[in-house]
């Protein structure tokens, strides 16, 4: 269009457009625009993070050879560390302060190696999953990706540490006597549930160290509290059983303490189900399921704040 000004130029008018007028959601949702970095829906959310299932794979072994490269013993270390825990609980708990009531030398010193390994699993999942994102914040700005794949790769990283672990303890295990047997297929149930409310508690975690970066240097002191309520060293209900009945339960049912039971259970032979406290598959289970989800849609609904100051 062209109009004639009274000095008799041209001039030129831009022609009306058919987006006067749109609002901006309105021409963004015209031409499929979305906003940089939102937050999916939560199934879609899920896709995305079976995507990276490879990622996540190969970025868990890649932080265990990691791990301790810079140690002469490198990978060693993974058994050695728990297991030198375990001689110095031994000797402090079992000798000194004599923890072992109820048990002989051949259940015992299992009974200590078992739940050492085993509540290593959940207190080092939680204590990766704290730096999950503030120890990543360079790969978190730099490319697209769920960050829900940092917290279940360190996860899977401490399981793949257990797992090799494991031969040690089924040495210990054998050498006091309790060989392979049925039931120490319970095992893979008793692993699979522990490692999703670890996956869960991870995310928890991640999201909480995300903004608060001093969760960091208290967690070591939750961790220990948790670990002397949890019976890593002694049997709950032989040690407090002059204390109010509420007492034990509480401490019994508490999640590690059910986790390193299944398994003492599943390995030990003098170690039978007296020493576990009712229904302990379905309360292991619910524990598993409620925070492993819980921690999923918590970590989720936070993703488009990651890294982002």
């Amino acid at each position: 269009m062209s109009d004639t000004t009274h000095d008799g130029a041209v001039a030129l008018s831009t022609p009306p457009s058919a987006d006067d007028g749109l609002s901006a959601a309105a021409l963004a949702g015209k031409y499929g625009l979305t906003v940089s970095g939102a937050r999916p829906g939560l199934f879609e959310y899920v896709q995305q993070l079976w995507g990276r299932r490879h990622f996540i794979m190969a970025f868990s072994r890649a932080k265990l050879t990691a791990q301790y490269s810079q140690a002469k013993l490198g990978q060693l270390w993974q058994v050695a560390t728990p297991l030198l825990n375990a001689l110095v609980y031994y000797l402090i708990f079992g000798l000194i302060l004599g923890t072992r009531k109820g048990m002989t030398e051949e259940v015992f010193i299992p009974f200590l190696v078992t739940g050492v390994f085993v509540f290593t699993f959940t207190q080092s999942s939680v204590m990766a999953g704290v730096r999950a994102i503030s120890g990543n914040l360079g790969l978190v700005r730099a490319l697209h990706f769920p960050r829900a794949s940092l917290p279940v790769s360190f996860s899977l990283q401490q399981l793949q540490q257990l797992l090799y672990s494991m031969i040690v303890m089924a040495l210990v295990v054998i050498g006091f006597g309790s060989y392979p047997s049925l039931a120490w297929l319970l095992i893979v149930p008793a692993l699979a549930m522990q490692f999703v409310f670890n996956t869960g508690l991870a995310l928890i975690m991640a999201r909480l160290g995300s903004k608060t970066p001093d969760l960091a240097q208290l967690m070591p002191f939750i961790m220990r509290t948790w670990m002397y309520a949890s019976g890593v060293m002694f049997s709950i209900p032989v040690m407090l059983k002059d204390k109010p009945e509420w007492i034990a339960s509480v401490l019994q049912y508490n999640p590690a303490a059910i986790y390193m039971d299944l398994m003492r259970f599943a390995l030990i032979d003098g170690y039978g189900s007296e020493n576990l406290p009712p229904h302990v598959w379905i309360v292991g289970l619910a524990w598993a399921v409620c925070i492993g989800l819980a921690g999923f849609v918590y970590f989720w609904k936070a993703e488009e704040r990651y890294g982002r100051g």
